[in-house]
């Protein structure tokens, strides 16, 4: 089993910055991907951004450009960096893992966009 938590969320206005990160309990194969999906109010959980264990990337088209996600082996996490912040990126963002489809999700960590 893995615990992912995740850290990094909050309130932030228009135009601005957060980095979230996602700590894994125990080290993961490089074969796992790792995903960053949102979950806004009755909407489904959506595909943010995922980084395979050679470091290629996929995202949203929502936040090309605007979001990278990275990963740190030696440390088991994996991050968000989301710039040029807009009010339609307010969600509950999660952070995911697995092999194939998601084997693992985190508790998610909520991100405000708002003036």
């Amino acid at each position: 089993q893995v615990q992912l938590v995740e850290s990094g969320g909050g309130l932030v206005q228009p135009g601005g910055s957060l980095r979230l990160s996602c700590a894994a309990s125990r080290t993961l194969s490089g074969l796992y991907r790792l995903g960053w999906y949102r979950q806004a109010p009755e909407e489904q959980r959506k595909l943010v951004a995922m980084i395979s264990g050679d470091g290629s990337t996929l995202y949203a088209d929502s936040v090309k450009g605007r979001f990278a996600i990275s990963r740190d082996n030696a440390k088991n996490t994996v991050y968000l960096q989301m710039n040029s912040l807009k009010p339609e990126d307010t969600a509950v963002y999660y952070c995911g893992a697995g092999l194939y489809g998601v084997d693992y999700w985190g508790q998610g960590t909520q991100v405000t966009v708002s003036s």
